[in-house]
């Protein structure tokens, strides 16, 4: 239970309506200020101006400008979203924030970044993104013209450089949160400052085993999320062909999502159903329909659709390259494959024993049981009070040095 008086949080997540894992973030960390009834303060950018404020939450909307260009198809970046600021700081300054968080170098990131360092705030970040990944791969796909030599030593650039930037921007904030324990090491190794676990939940009520409606049918293997090249979705299409090549013909892919890499997928692959995005009631009776979550992204800090899979009763295949390895439990509630080759025997192994495939259906909704938005944010705010204290213990010896 977070105390009455715990810091006063102005939150700048860089989406809130979006359908991806820091939006649903930033909904939950606001349905949970608005239950514990403490004050919070929430700034992000939306399709026109607004402000809505319930008991003690505030949530400003602020709309781009024209100036402004995609990092993928559902997320822009506002050269000029600083001009906000103007009409944002009498608001803020009536809230009284005891600390800032942003959800990384985004354009709302650097508006909390700036309110931050104008109203003498400390700054909070959290890592969500692994933005080198998406450079390299991005810089994969833009060279792969190229001889594999020379591609290969550009996308590594491309990585190497992409990390700098991001990390000398963690080294603004007092403090960092981070999905996982992985990348706890990295930031705090990289940048000094101390770093503290934000994991993830999922709301077990609406994500459900109980909204299966199918018994039989072809084995369902499910995809939720971006179809971009950094998702490594052309991974799906492999499966599909690594299947049939092993005789495999009773198995049917439903993919859920849209992105640039949806109509190559359209076109190689035979046995897939493509929904599109899908929200609410129509997407959690989608995943409890599923038989196996196949997630192969390296660049996913956490993956929530494993834990979303998870509550629906559905275990998951997922590579040993990024967050998502560290939420399966190998064996119980999924797999975690060390290359294409165990990606595909594990698929196959789940179509070949049902058995064990139930087994890890309960075990997979037993683990989503134990997760919980409101300890997660608990966590957060003793974060917030631990740097806060610390603030005022080294304000308060800078004061004893200066009246001896």
């Amino acid at each position: 239970m977070v105390k009455k008086d715990s810091p006063r949080v102005a939150f700048f997540p860089c989406v809130y309506h979006e359908v991806d894992g820091v939006a649903q973030t930033a909904r939950h960390f606001e349905a949970f200020a608005r239950r514990q009834q403490i004050p919070f303060f929430m700034v992000h950018p939306g399709p026109h101006d607004e402000v809505v404020t319930a008991g003690p939450v505030t949530r400003v909307q602020l709309q781009r400008s024209p100036v402004k260009f995609p990092l993928d198809r559902a997320h822009d970046y506002d050269l000029l979203f600083l001009r906000h600021y103007r009409k944002l700081e009498p608001m803020l300054r009536e809230f009284r924030p005891d600390v800032v968080q942003i959800t990384g170098p985004s354009d709302s990131g650097t508006l909390g970044a700036y309110t931050a360092w104008k109203m003498k705030i400390p700054l909070a970040a959290s890592w969500q993104t692994n933005l080198h990944q998406y450079a390299r791969r991005r810089m994969a796909a833009a060279v792969s013209f190229l001889p594999s030599t020379i591609s290969e030593k550009l996308a590594d650039v491309a990585e190497r450089l992409s990390f700098r930037a991001s990390a000398r921007f963690y080294h603004i904030p007092r403090l960092l949160f981070a999905p996982n324990q992985e990348m706890i090491r990295v930031l705090e190794a990289a940048t000094g400052k101390p770093c503290y676990l934000m994991s993830h939940a999922v709301d077990t009520a609406v994500f459900s085993p109980q909204l299966r409606d199918r018994k039989d049918g072809p084995f369902r293997i499910g995809y939720v999320g971006r179809l971009t090249a950094e998702k490594s979705v052309r991974t799906l299409a492999r499966l599909e062909q690594a299947l049939l090549d092993k005789g495999y013909r009773d198995f049917h892919f439903v993919i859920v999502g849209e992105g640039r890499e949806q109509e190559w997928l359209r076109n190689n692959m035979r046995q897939a159903e493509f929904t599109g995005v899908l929200t609410g009631p129509e997407l959690w009776r989608t995943f409890a329909n599923f038989d196996v979550l196949a997630f192969p992204s390296e660049t996913d800090t956490f993956g929530l659709v494993v834990l979303e899979a998870f509550a629906s009763g559905v275990p998951a295949v997922v590579t040993d390259r990024g967050g998502p390895q560290f939420t399966v439990r190998q064996g119980s509630s999924g797999f975690i494959a060390r290359g294409f080759g165990e990606f595909v025997s594990y698929v196959a192994k789940l179509i070949d024993e049902p058995e064990l495939l139930s087994s890890m259906r309960a075990a997979a909704r037993e683990q989503a049981l134990e997760t919980s938005w409101d300890r997660i944010f608990e966590g957060m705010y003793e974060a917030y009070e631990r740097c806060l204290c610390t603030e005022a213990v080294a304000e308060q010896s800078v004061l004893d040095v200066a009246t001896t």
